[in-house]
């Protein structure tokens, strides 16, 4: 077992998540730190705040500029953050004179905040495909199996008759609310982070909105009012319906595991676990990693809300906590959502025949 399941050689076929897990590796956040500080040469080259030619210049020798990854890691060992080593190596290949205009009135927490968000535009898109399929998947199963009987079990323990349509609609109700959620969160969330120093765009003098406009434009993202790199209200947002959307598949993971106990059979998976020990076993492996994704991100939630709070224009202890928990827990949901998927794909029967 490794220091991460999400990539583990192994655990990574249960819990990693091959579309997505690119978004959280160097050479993406190499690719958006780029991507940022090419959009900003030019922007500031159109508001005139730098030379037009070095500008030019910038953008024609950026796409050629591969960073030195191991440099990056021993000075971040010092720096606390990857941008200084990143501009020091971007500087020295834009070449003089041009290279002083290189990162020009930006901060580290700029490049790191407007990566990250290029990097979650694809994920929440895929997050949406992926609900959308699942809320597809039990559209389906209520229409195969919605009429067959159930037994309701309240603290279960049984209680009355129900339709095996009522347990698939407690499955799938809150999945649409989530959709609503991520798009209502979506607009407050993939926005530029453009502050400088201290929020202010001080050495950009009375062109830094202006200069942001153009900047939020050439990346696709929104502007917003002010500087967000103290307000973590945004980020916070997303883990929490990361963990609310884990959480619902959950739900569904455990009431499968239990429907599925032996004493009950109350539905039939195709391809689930087998046991080392115990050839006449069928685990329902899919069910229980929903349950155990659920819980994880549940117990990094309360990490994240720490995480908002930043000592006044900047706290380098909880902006870090942040990159401790928030790839782990985009992965979790991407994992939970891949699961639940291929589980449903599987399902064979629910309840009886009336």
């Amino acid at each position: 077992m490794s220091v991460s399941p999400f990539d583990d050689p192994w655990l990574s076929g249960l819990l990693g998540d091959d579309t997505l897990a690119p978004q959280f590796a160097p050479l993406a956040d190499h690719q958006a730190m780029i991507s940022f500080e090419e959009a900003l040469a030019m922007a500031e080259g159109a508001e005139e705040v730098i030379p037009e030619d070095s500008a030019a210049h910038i953008a024609a020798r950026i796409g050629t500029f591969a960073a030195d990854f191991d440099l990056i890691r021993e000075a971040a060992a010092r720096d606390g953050v990857v941008v200084p080593e990143f501009v020091r190596q971007l500087r020295a290949h834009i070449g003089p004179p041009h290279d002083r205009y290189v990162h020009f009135g930006a901060t580290s927490q700029d490049v790191v905040d407007t990566s990250l968000i290029l990097r979650l535009k694809p994920v929440l898109s895929e997050f949406a495909e992926r609900l959308r399929a699942v809320r597809a998947a039990l559209a389906g199963l209520d229409q195969r199996f919605g009429e067959n009987d159930l037994m309701g079990r309240t603290r279960m323990q049984d209680a009355i008759p129900i339709s095996a349509g009522r347990r698939i609609a407690d499955w799938h109700a809150p999945l649409s609310r989530h959709l609503d959620r991520l798009a209502e969160l979506t607009p407050r969330l993939l926005v530029l982070q453009f502050g400088g120093a201290a929020g202010t765009l001080d050495r950009l003098g009375d062109r830094g909105p202006a200069v942001a406009a153009r900047l939020a434009e050439r990346l696709e993202l929104g502007l917003p009012p002010r500087p967000w790199h103290a307000q973590r209200d945004a980020i916070a947002e997303l883990a929490g319906w990361l963990s609310l959307l884990s959480g619902s598949l959950g739900k569904l993971g455990i009431d499968v595991a239990l429907m599925a106990q032996n004493a009950i059979g109350e539905i039939e998976i195709e391809g689930t676990g087998g046991s080392s020990a115990m050839p006449h076993k069928q685990n329902p492996v899919a069910a229980e990693t929903l349950v155990a994704l659920a819980r994880f991100n549940a117990t990094l939630l309360g990490g994240m809300h720490q995480a908002l709070v930043h000592e006044q224009e900047r706290s380098g202890a909880a902006w870090t906590l942040e990159w401790l928990l928030l790839p782990q827990m985009v992965m979790a949901t991407a994992a939970s959502l891949r699961t639940a998927l291929a589980l449903l794909d599987h399902v064979t029967r629910i309840g009886t025949p009336p």
